[in-house]
């Protein structure tokens, strides 16, 4: 597993050295001048300068793309303009409520997936699957800027059972996470239903129930095991986009994540904090892609084996 690991992890690097390459030139990339977006066409030519030159972007190109490094490893990724603070500063504040929400959704959307899944592929074509069927497409079809007001008229306006907005305490993380959780169940429940299903009819399970196992030993230690790869494939790839920030939902909220700092940074065009946010973004996502290798190996020890002998 260490080998698998290392080998896994040297691979990474030249993508890191990529999206940070990347990164540096999103600003480039965007039409128009950066600064005139920040302060506006009407703003004198001096203040502009002075932007500027606070910028860097009055330097060379490659002396922006040294400084931008450094930024990175001296200097805490450079600072927000708007907030006055160091950005690395600003996503480790915000990082935590992120996961906090993130976490929270995903054990709700997985406590009621997984479940309904797996019973849906083992009384396939009854009225118990076509009811999940429409749950998981009920699910995949709402999306959270519907959900997220319906949840705050129904449950904090009418009922009065939660907070409208805010993490003070622990009721403010409830509904966030039901509306966020309901969508990632819709499409949980799709995948680990086909996929156990689909596992149902191997020659192993054959083999399995011919020995006497219970159904639940040949489900849930055998199926369901097998049919974890593509589920491990959807889960990183949903945690992958949780952890970058749910904007919309923490936008809708008004939860302290860096969905809700990603918002307001580029509301106010600050370049620098932007530039962050998406390295930041990155960086979950090539550390996820890094996990779910391991994921991989660890469900199906066959894929370890082979990148070992290759």
């Amino acid at each position: 597993m260490t080998k698998f690991f290392l080998r896994r992890l040297w691979q990474t690097l030249p993508v890191i050295f990529g999206v940070v390459t990347l990164v540096f030139l999103l600003i480039h990339f965007i039409p128009g001048d950066p600064i005139d977006m920040m302060l506006g066409e009407s703003t004198q030519s001096a203040d502009r300068e002075k932007m500027r030159h606070l910028l860097g972007l009055d330097l060379p190109l490659l002396q922006q793309y040294f400084n931008f490094w450094k930024n990175i490893f001296f200097n805490s990724w450079g600072e927000s303009i708007v907030f006055a603070k160091p950005v690395l500063t600003l996503i480790w504040e915000c990082f935590p409520a992120t996961m906090l929400l993130s976490f929270s959704s995903l054990i709700f959307a997985a406590a009621i997936s997984f479940p309904l899944g797996v019973l849906a592929a083992y009384r396939a074509g009854t009225w118990i699957d076509t009811l999940t069927t429409s749950f998981s497409l009920l699910g995949m079809s709402v999306p959270i800027f519907v959900t997220a007001p319906l949840g705050v008229l129904e449950f904090s306006i009418r009922l009065r059972w939660f907070p409208v907005a805010g993490s003070e305490s622990f009721s403010h993380l409830i509904l966030p996470t039901l509306c966020l959780g309901f969508g990632i169940s819709g499409i949980l429940t799709r995948m680990i239903r086909n996929s156990v299903l689909e596992n149902l009819g191997e020659d192993f399970v054959r083999t399995a129930r011919s020995k006497g196992l219970s159904e639940i030993s040949v489900i849930f230690k055998h199926t369901l095991r097998n049919a974890l790869i593509p589920v491990i494939t959807v889960l990183g790839n949903i945690m992958g986009s949780l952890l970058a920030g749910a904007v919309l939902t923490e936008t809708l909220f008004d939860w302290p994540g860096l969905g809700n700092l990603f918002f307001k940074a580029f509301q106010s065009r600050d370049f620098p904090l932007i530039q962050g946010i998406v390295l930041w973004i990155s960086a979950v996502y090539v550390l996820i892609s890094l996990i779910l290798d391991l994921c991989y190996s660890a469900a199906d020890p066959r894929i370890r084996l082979e990148e070992e002998a290759a």
